[in-house]
């Protein structure tokens, strides 16, 4: 119990206190005019108040992210504390806010666009297929996840509900941010919020107590920590995906010491109720194998459903199914609009004309909604293994980003390419060592890792020496 509650108290004071020495460091300045304003389009750019900017980032970047992937990390044990809180902290959460802050310094660029200024035309060209392909998998994923459930609990078949969450994220995505987002998504967030609450207050009376920390791998399954803890819990401590959700918001902040609430804020907010649900799901069974038998037997959705139920009565359970459903789908639709933003940056780039006006809409929807509802005829597990890693590479090149910034800014670039060179090994070893990835042994696959690791370190050293030798190339903080 004690290291569960220190953990909430981290995570708080994180934001507190590193959230504002990465603020300052980054130097957030409120005479700047923001795209809200300078790009206001009445589509994408408007103005928003900052507690509703906070509720719509925080529904774009959970998703089901925060419960399920909590609950499946929770099989290592109380040690994945540590990881959400740490990750949050120091990686997630400044991943978040260099996304954001960097979109709305540049009028509100896409997160390839902010790539290829801070790592060089082929890292964009490279990011762009990747993150469109992520964009892609996200809603697919959370298209075919939350129309299982549909199709259970209602006459109708999974076809059907297949269609009605697809025909609703397509209008999600093309309609105006204040049309169906600006609206409903804050009281979504809310629903998330109350949701993650009652569970945390509700286990303090579970039959069994909340655990506390032990550095041990506590997997059923007998499966290494590193790195496959880093993969399976990813939107509750770093998360590629929130990458291409923020710039979404920095088109609507009414100034830039918004970011740190908005951006850094939800992160933190995510890191909390993802630290319920770990700790939901240990202590509500009692131990790991109970909890990956109750996994086995139902999925994380009826893990979800059985623990709000006992916890909250039979509306527990209403608020359960209605948030596996939600949270999937208001992710799915803001992929989608995120996937089709980039691809409007993408042909810009190549064609040199303008895509993001609304008459370009009904063209730029088509080809990332097509293999999108294609996708959805696809094993949902499948989707999903497939999403882990490809996120995170995805968060792994933004923490560069933001490194690279901070170097030719003169600033001070460890916030950012401390942790972007801890995620570099997650994922070098990672795709090496797992099931989806080369399958190979651990031994070489961590061996593989390091190599990479290692190269990839050496780059950094040489752009720091470039940089101490004046041979660097300064990029305005804002173009």
């Amino acid at each position: 119990m004690l290291t569960f509650i220190a953990s909430i108290v981290f995570l708080i004071a994180g934001y507190f206190v590193y959230g504002k020495v990465v603020e300052r460091i980054f130097g957030a300045d409120d005479s700047r005019k923001t795209p809200a304003y300078t790009q206001q389009d009445g589509f994408d750019y408007m103005p928003i108040s900052w507690w509703k900017a906070s509720l719509i980032q925080l529904l774009n970047i959970a998703g089901l992210g925060p419960i399920f992937g909590a609950l499946l990390g929770a099989l290592y044990g109380p040690v994945a504390f540590i990881w959400i809180v740490i990750g949050s902290v120091f990686a997630g959460a400044v991943h978040d806010y260099f996304s954001g802050m960097l979109s709305l310094r540049h009028n509100g660029a896409q997160y390839p666009a902010l790539v290829g200024k801070y790592l060089g035309k082929n890292a964009q060209n490279v990011i762009n297929v990747v993150s469109i392909a992520l964009m892609i998998l996200v809603a697919a994923a959370f298209t075919a996840g939350p129309a299982q459930l549909m199709s259970e609990i209602t006459p109708l078949g999974f076809t059907a509900c297949i269609l009605i969450v697809f025909v609703y994220l397509l209008l999600a995505a093309v309609l105006p941010i204040n049309k169906v987002i600006g609206k409903i998504y804050p009281i979504f967030g809310a629903i998330l919020i109350f949701m993650a609450v009652s569970i945390g207050v509700g286990m303090f009376f579970f039959d069994n107590p909340i655990p506390n920390l032990t550095l041990s791998s506590l997997h059923p399954g007998g499966l290494p920590m590193w790195p496959l803890l880093m993969v399976t819990i990813s939107c509750g401590a770093i998360s590629g995906f929130h990458s291409t959700q923020s710039p979404i918001l920095a088109r609507t902040l009414k100034k830039e010491s918004e970011g740190r609430k908005v951006f850094y804020g939800a992160m933190i907010g995510e890191g909390v109720i993802t630290l319920i649900w770990a700790a939901a799901g240990m202590t509500f069974f009692g131990s790991t194998a109970s909890l990956q038998a109750a996994i086995n037997a139902g999925g994380p959705a009826g893990v979800v459903n059985e623990i709000s139920i006992s916890t909250l009565g039979t509306f527990g359970g209403i608020l359960a199914i209605l948030g596996v459903i939600i949270l999937p789908i208001t992710t799915g639709d803001t992929a989608l609009r995120s996937s089709r933003m980039m691809l409007a940056d993408l042909l810009k780039q190549v064609t040199k004309k303008d895509f993001s006006g609304k008459g370009a809409l009904g063209l730029l929807i088509i080809p990332v909604a097509l293999p999108t509802f294609l996708l959805t005829q696809m094993d949902y597990s499948f989707l999903w293994r497939y999403v882990g890693w490809t996120n995170q590479v995805v968060a792994t090149v933004m923490l560069w980003t933001a490194a690279m910034y901070l170097l030719k800014q003169g600033k001070f670039h460890w916030i950012g390419s401390g942790p972007a060179l801890f995620m570099t090994g997650v994922t070098s070893m990672y795709i090496f060592y797992a099931p989806e990835g080369f399958g190979l042994e651990y031994s070489t696959s961590m061996i593989l890792g390091s190599i990479i690791w290692a190269v990839v370190a050496v780059w950094f050293v040489w752009q720091v020496i470039r940089h101490r030798e004046g041979k660097h190339i300064e990029v305005p903080a804002q173009v």
